[in-house]
């Protein structure tokens, strides 16, 4: 795939974005603009109106295996791309092969307790899980350890055909310090989570969909094209009213009924505030798409 720096004019086509017919109903163009140049990472916009940020993690000869300099990159670019108007979704993805084997294993092994504790070792991965804008793994392969982890911090999980999803700490004498015991038995219950992190067994993309930590599975050469369709649904509404709804959902996910309730009632109080609100109340009575400001 051809790229191009940050701030020329010309884009570069996406190979195999211009979908066949028996694919889709209509003809897709897809369009590539690089970012910031990362050692670990790779950054570019991507979508019909280059509106979606595609991250892929690039340790393939790792499996994809998450250490700090990943993870810092990650950070970055997540950081930057949060604050950048033009983004209005975010994909996280890997390989063919994995998503992100675990953690780097070799960057752990003469860890002590007392230098995780003083450290608060693994403090600083989940920056993922506070971003504002919508953010969506696409995985293909292996989502194991901390890459399992890192794909329940996104707020929605796609997954190719032939995934696999595990918590396999136990096998090497640990336990999952990122998210693995308390995000995956918030997703998929106690008795499945407790299967999982105990034994450490994988389990398919088939049965990460029925237990809800994916939400669609797709053969795996279309899982990143499906995430970045996603992405692009995503940008066409409001970022302002689109902010306001992933926090309310995560409310859910966090508190008591009630609270979530009384969370979202004040939320949707205010995107009255809002001028988007207006404008999309508007245009449906008209008639017309929706022109939104993000104010």
């Amino acid at each position: 795939m051809a790229t191009i720096r940050l701030g020329q004019i010309l884009f570069s086509r996406v190979s195999n974005t211009v979908r066949k017919p028996q694919q889709c109903s209509s003809f897709i163009k897809y369009y590539s603009s690089q970012m910031k140049t990362y050692e670990l990472i790779k950054v570019e916009t991507t979508g019909e109106k280059n509106n979606v940020a595609l991250i892929t993690l690039n340790r393939p000869k790792a499996l994809n295996a998450l250490c700090n300099q990943l993870m810092t990159e990650l950070n970055e670019a997540i950081g930057e791309l949060d604050k950048n108007d033009n983004v209005g979704a975010i994909v996280i993805t890997g390989n063919e092969k994995a998503f992100a084997a675990g953690a780097d294993i070799k960057e752990m092994v003469n860890n002590t307790y007392s230098h995780s504790m003083k450290g608060n070792f693994l403090s600083f991965w989940n920056a993922v899980s506070k971003v504002i804008k919508p953010v969506i793994a696409a995985v293909n392969g292996y989502a194991l350890g901390g890459g399992c982890e890192l794909a329940m911090m996104c707020d929605i999980i796609y997954a190719g055909d032939k995934a696999r999803f595990g918590q396999p700490e136990i096998a090497i004498g640990t336990i999952p310090g990122a998210g693995g015991t308390q995000r995956l038995t918030r997703i998929v219950g106690k008795s499945k989570a407790m299967e999982m992190v105990l034994s450490g067994n994988h389990i398919t993309a088939e049965e990460a969909e029925k237990s809800g930590l994916v939400s669609k599975v797709f053969p795996s050469d279309k899982v990143v094209q499906e995430a970045i369709k996603l992405g692009e649904k995503i940008a066409s509404h409001s970022q302002l009213i689109v902010s306001m709804a992933k926090e309310s959902v995560n409310m859910a996910y966090e508190t008591t009924l009630q609270e979530g309730l009384h969370f979202e009632k004040r939320m949707f109080h205010g995107t009255f505030a809002t001028a988007d609100r207006k404008e999309g109340m508007i245009a449906f009575t008209e008639k017309r798409p929706p022109k939104f400001t993000n104010q």
